[in-house]
């Protein structure tokens, strides 16, 4: 995943200026359609058919965070398209996007469908 300008900067506000950033305490998973630019927010989420983004949980381990725990969304009461993107923001519902990445393999969910991110599969690597 590559983080987002908003997101950099927090923390070379923080660590290099000493600004104040108080980390969310829950960080919540979304799922696109497509990214135009994630910089500058122009991202299709998913709407409708019982989406809602999901809380998820993080564990650290020298320079990559990964999540500690599977991410599963609701049952699709309709399609939701094919997920090609996936985000992480800092609130439930509009937010500021964390982070951000392209799925290895694009998925359709159609009515019935569950779209589920196994524990330890959503990394985040700083080099």
């Amino acid at each position: 995943m590559s983080f987002t300008n908003f997101l950099e900067t927090e923390i070379l506000d923080h660590v290099f200026a000493g600004a104040a950033y108080t980390a969310p305490g829950t960080k919540y998973l979304a799922l696109f359609t497509a990214i135009a630019d994630g910089e500058a927010g122009s991202v299709t989420e998913l709407s409708g058919n019982a989406y809602a983004r999901q809380s998820v949980a993080f564990t650290t381990s020298g320079n990559t965070t990964s999540n500690n725990a599977a991410v599963e969304f609701p049952t699709a009461t309709g399609s939701w398209g094919t997920v090609t993107h996936v985000g992480v923001y800092d609130a439930s519902t509009s937010g500021n996007l964390m982070a951000y990445a392209t799925l290895s393999a694009s998925k359709a969910i159609a009515t019935g469908d569950v779209f589920r991110v196994p524990s330890g599969d959503l990394d985040i690597t700083l080099n």
